[in-house]
């Protein structure tokens, strides 16, 4: 496995461009499945989850053809409706595939996903969404789904699940009559895809509520996308910035309104920047301090579903609070096993104290050491490879190859904006 290793203390500045949205690029790679004319999507960020989706897909007889930063997707001679096991066991959305096949060719054998081990990822609100419409389902060592012409139906999930909203959302686009989903995901991400969706000729309304209605359709056409910024990207680089000192400019950074909800956290941690309509201007702010709730009380930075914090930012934002004077407490609500990364950063000289799987309590600004580090997920191999940066001395990371399952080209992006980081095998 590659490994990084970084020399701290060089500030990171610069024009910072994202990439297209990596839980949004996903789902999109899957729907192309829904048509036999060419998907197009541009934007498309160049990561090992988008290569390993693109390997499933052509082993199920896609064609695929890139050209720079733009697929070109085309289902028309699909050989198989049975995936690979080894490359399912890769990647968690590779579950996102039963959907379009179940409903376009009838049936669709699905391996156990792989993905982040960051707590239980349930698929029972898929199973739930796919049988509502009428798919049968049986499971030994894989999920064998089978499904005549597929029928609306009004669906209550028992949780707001991202990836189960996309994969019946993108079932129910071809069933006869319209389906509704109740308690249904509104991330960005989720929007995105149904914007999509759309322009292949589907009919889904209640985009970016919790509500959403999909009035099916007897076929889908190509279309042309492109995908929005990625801003748990953006987040990201914005915490590299400002810990260690430098200034960011990031041209369309993404929706405003997406922005905003970032912002409530990064506030309350000393870190403010402006907007130029999709514009994001991020100033240099060496002396930052954590802003108490109301009542003097320690500010409490909780991850939920959309349009609370996104738990993908809480490991960086962790890193965050250990450079800036005060005390926080961050809730993870989402995910289990999320926050034990932190004895990573602990062992870089953080003052954090884990209460219990779910919450720890940081006080900063604590001055970090330089160490050997594993990462564990893609959101943590990003945090901690933020505090190599700010870290005094050299660090190594691990296990790299995590990090770029979500984050392109990392390291030649983050040494064009002055970070002192090389891969070594």
């Amino acid at each position: 496995m590659a490994k990084f290793i970084i020399k701290g203390g060089n500030p990171i500045g610069g024009t910072f461009h994202p990439r297209g949205n990596k839980n949004a690029v996903l789902p999109m790679l899957a729907s192309c499945l829904l048509t036999d004319e060419p998907v197009i999507l541009h934007n498309v960020p160049l990561i090992n989850d988008v290569t390993i989706m693109l390997q499933l897909l052509e082993s199920i007889g896609v064609s695929v053809s890139l050209d720079d930063h733009t697929l070109t997707l085309c289902a028309k001679g699909l050989k198989t409706t049975e995936l690979s096991a080894a490359l399912c066991a890769k990647v968690r959305t590779s579950i996102l595939l039963a959907g379009p096949l179940v409903a376009r060719h009838g049936g669709a054998t699905i391996y156990p996903p792989g993905g982040d081990i960051i707590g239980r990822r349930r698929l029972d609100t898929h199973f739930y969404g796919f049988r509502s419409l009428g798919a049968e389902i049986t499971t030994d060592t894989a999920y064998r789904f089978k499904a005549g012409p597929l029928t609306a139906w009004p669906m209550v999930f028992d949780e707001a699940s991202v990836t189960a909203t996309e994969n019946v959302m993108m079932a129910a686009t071809l069933a006869e009559g319209e389906s509704t989903i109740y308690n249904a995901a509104c991330e960005p991400h989720v929007q995105d895809l149904a914007h999509l969706l759309n322009a292949m000729g589907s009919n889904i309304t209640g985009i970016g509520t919790n509500n959403i209605t999909i009035q099916g359709v007897s076929n889908l056409h190509g279309a042309e996308y492109t995908v929005q910024p990625d801003y748990i990207e953006v987040g990201s680089y914005i915490t590299a910035s400002v810990v260690t000192g430098g200034a960011l400019t990031i041209p369309d950074a993404g929706d405003p309104k997406t922005l905003q909800v970032m912002q409530r956290a990064f506030s309350k941690l000393g870190v403010e920047w402006t907007r130029n309509g999709r514009d994001l201007i991020v100033p240099a702010q060496p002396n930052r301090t954590i802003r108490p709730d109301e009542g003097n009380a320690t500010p409490k930075i909780e991850d939920g579903i959309w349009p609370a914090f996104p738990s993908d930012l809480m490991s960086v934002c962790i890193v965050l609070a250990t450079q800036t004077t005060g005390t926080a407490l961050f809730f993870e609500k989402m995910f289990e096993s999320r926050m034990y990364f932190v004895d990573h950063l602990m062992g870089m000289g953080a003052n954090i104290i884990q209460c219990d799987p779910h919450r720890v309590v940081v006080i900063g600004p604590t001055q970090l050491r330089g160490g050997h580090l594993t990462s564990p997920d893609i959101r943590a191999g990003m945090a901690m490879l933020i505090a190599a940066c700010c870290a005094e001395g050299e660090s190594v990371i691990h296990n790299a190859g995590v990090i770029d399952r979500g984050y392109e080209a990392i390291e030649d992006r983050l040494t064009q904006l002055g970070a002192a980081i090389v891969r070594e095998k």
